[in-house]
C-alpha cells in the first residue's frame, strides 16, 4: 500500500518520523548531537538532518516496490569514462541522502555492466527476503557481508563490472583499522581500499541528493582525488577524508544517528 503513496507524502511521513525518533531516545539523540557537533555542523543544518533521517526510512516502499522516481545525474560521465577503461568500479558512498538510489539509478542507466552491492542482512528472516528481493533488479545483484559475498566482488570486479560499499559502515572485527573520521578515531573498513588495489579498478564517489518536495532526486558523482595507499591504516583516512567532504557538502542530508565510532562486537575496551 506504501509503495504506491506519493513520494512527497511518504517524506512527509519519515520527516515526522525522525523527530520523533530524536525526542523519544536519548542515546539516539545524544549520539546525534555529539557526532554533529564533532563535524562542526550547526543547529540550522543538523535540525533539517532530523527529518532526513526519517525520510531514508519512509521512503523505502516506493524505491523497493513502488514505479520509478525521478532521477538526475552529476557526473555521469565519470561513470561512462570509467566503464570504457573496462577496469571495473568501486562505488563508495557514504551514509548520505539517499543511497538507496544510487545503484538503482546506476542499474537503469548503465545497467549492462551491472553492479553487486555489498550489504549486512536484516537479522529477521522475513525481512531478509524483502530486502533482497526488493534490491535486485536488472543490472543491480547483491553480495552479503561474508566471505563468499567478498569473492562474488571480486570476481564482479575482475570482469569488469561494478560493485557498491558503504565505507563508512563499521566493520566486524578483523575486517578494519582505527583511522580518523572528523577528527575521532573510527573503525574503518579496508574492504574498499583491498578491492581497489587488488584489481585497479577505478574508484568513484557517489551519493543520492533527496529533492524537497518529492520532485527526485539527483545522483552526484566524482572521482577520488588521489591514489590510495599501499597502506591499509593510510588507504582508510583517505578515504575516511573523501567521506568527510561528500557529507560536508550537504550535512543536512547525512545520518548523524549511526553508530560511527562503535566498536566491533567482540573487541574489548
Amino acid at each position: 500500500m506504501l509503495s504506491h503513496a506519493p513520494l512527497w507524502a511518504l517524506q512527509a511521513c519519515g520527516w515526522l518520523l525522525g523527530w520523533i525518533a530524536l525526542l523519544g531516545s536519548g542515546d539516539y539523540r545524544r549520539r546525534f548531537l555529539e557526532n554533529a557537533a564533532l563535524a562542526g555542523v550547526g543547529r540550522r543544518h543538523w535540525m533539517v538532518a532530523v527529518g532526513a533521517s526519517g525520510q531514508l526510512i519512509a521512503e523505502l516502499p516506493r524505491l523497493w516496490l513502488g514505479r520509478p522516481v525521478p532521477v538526475f545525474w552529476d557526473g555521469a560521465e565519470h561513470v561512462q569514462a570509467a566503464l570504457d577503461s573496462q577496469r571495473g568500479i568501486v562505488f563508495l558512498t557514504p551514509h548520505l541522502g539517499c543511497f538507496e538510489i544510487t545503484a538503482q539509478a546506476y542499474a537503469a542507466r548503465f545497467g549492462a555492466k551491472p553492479m553487486t552491492v555489498l550489504f549486512r542482512p536484516p537479522r529477521k528472516a522475513w525481512l531478509q527476503q524483502v530486502v533482497m528481493q526488493s534490491r535486485q533488479r536488472p543490472g543491480l545483484a547483491t553480495a552479503s557481508t561474508t566471505m563468499a559475498g567478498v569473492k562474488q566482488l571480486i570476481k564482479a570486479l575482475k570482469s569488469g563490472q561494478c560493485v557498491g560499499l558503504l565505507p563508512d559502515q563499521v566493520p566486524p572485527e578483523g575486517l578494519g583499522v582505527w583511522a580518523p573520521c572528523f577528527g575521532k578515531p573510527a573503525y574503518t573498513m579496508t574492504l574498499s581500499a583491498r578491492l581497489a588495489l587488488q584489481t585497479g579498478a577505478t574508484v568513484l564517489l557517489a551519493w543520492g541528493e533527496r529533492l524537497s518536495w518529492g520532485r527526485g532526486y539527483v545522483v552526484h558523482v566524482a572521482p577520488l582525488k588521489q591514489g590510495l595507499s599501499a597502506d591499509m591504516t593510510e588507504a582508510a583516512a583517505q578515504i575516511n577524508h573523501a567521506m568527510e567532504e561528500l557529507i560536508l557538502q550537504k550535512p543536512q542530508q547525512y545520518l548523524w544517528g549511526y553508530a560511527r565510532y562503535k566498536k566491533p562486537k567482540g573487541m574489548g575496551a
